[in-house]
């Protein structure tokens, strides 16, 4: 039975989020931080239960997130998504789920702009393997508009479309601020210039997931990333969580071979689907 979960669910959610706290790491952050009221977190969060256990959710939001690998659940998921009609900018989740859920939203929501099949979630607990850059530091709110350029230039290459359209740019600004205030953007500037940046996009008690990993493209092949991301891992391990994860895309050899030679490892696939 699918229902509309709120903070009476809180338990039970997390409970079923934490059986894979790297996988759902997105997720456990936003109930964590808000709780499953519709207004306050800003999305609905929808709940499958077998009998009376809640035993699968799907965020639905800017993103759909199934959690879970239930086929009734998401074949539940699915039908509501589609009787709704799509809201999302993009599926994400653990690849097997996600396919689950696009065969049938397919119908209705194809095609999709892009998708995604294969993207490598990989996650480390340990110091990193190279050394790490110490120029790279936590970003500072009066730097953020030199930030920003390079915000907008690795968004628009890795999801092909550009964040500022639509609103002029406002409220990608704002959530690019909004990292920089919490303490998680890290970045190497020199001279006002952004070599190297990266964000921490999601914080649990369990894990942390980085994001919008970039390098300046006059600066690429020369280590900046390996040493970013060390710099970064460092950092997040210290202060943020005893788990730092990632996903990156299958065809991004480079960046899986950085990551890899920071320490990360394996440990599933998510897919995309992006609109």
């Amino acid at each position: 039975m699918l229902r509309l979960l709120d903070d009476r669910d809180v338990t039970a959610a997390l409970a079923v989020l934490n059986e894979d706290p790297v996988s759902n790491v997105f997720v456990i952050s936003r109930v964590e931080a808000a709780g499953l009221d519709q207004a306050r977190l800003g999305a609905q969060v929808w709940g499958y239960s077998r009998g009376s256990k809640l035993i699968s959710l799907c965020y639905a939001g800017a993103n759909l997130v199934p959690v879970g690998k239930d086929p009734d659940a998401l074949k539940c998921f699915a039908e509501h998504a589609m009787s709704q009609g799509r809201r999302c900018s993009s599926i994400v989740g653990p690849a097997e789920s996600v396919d689950m859920m696009w065969t049938i939203l397919s119908r209705s929501w194809g095609p999709a702009r892009e998708t995604r099949p294969r993207q490598p979630l990989m996650v480390t607990r340990d110091s990193p393997l190279v050394s790490a850059d110490t120029a790279v530091r936590r970003v500072r709110l009066e730097e953020l508009d030199v930030l920003l350029p390079a915000s907008i230039a690795m968004f628009t290459e890795e999801v092909g479309v550009s964040p500022v359209a639509g609103d002029g740019g406002a409220l990608y600004r704002s959530r690019v601020r909004e990292l920089i205030a919490a303490g998680r953007s890290f970045a190497r500037i020199v001279d006002g210039r952004v070599l190297f940046k990266a964000e921490v996009g999601a914080v649990t008690r369990s894990a942390c997931q980085v994001q919008g990993v970039w390098v300046d493209p006059a600066m690429r092949g020369r280590g900046l990333s390996e040493s970013g991301m060390a710099a970064v891992v460092e950092a997040c391990l210290r202060d943020v969580a005893p788990a730092v994860s990632l996903y990156v895309n299958d065809f991004n050899l480079p960046a899986r071979q950085c990551y890899e030679r920071v320490g990360f490892k394996e440990v599933g696939t998510f897919a995309s689907v992006l609109f």
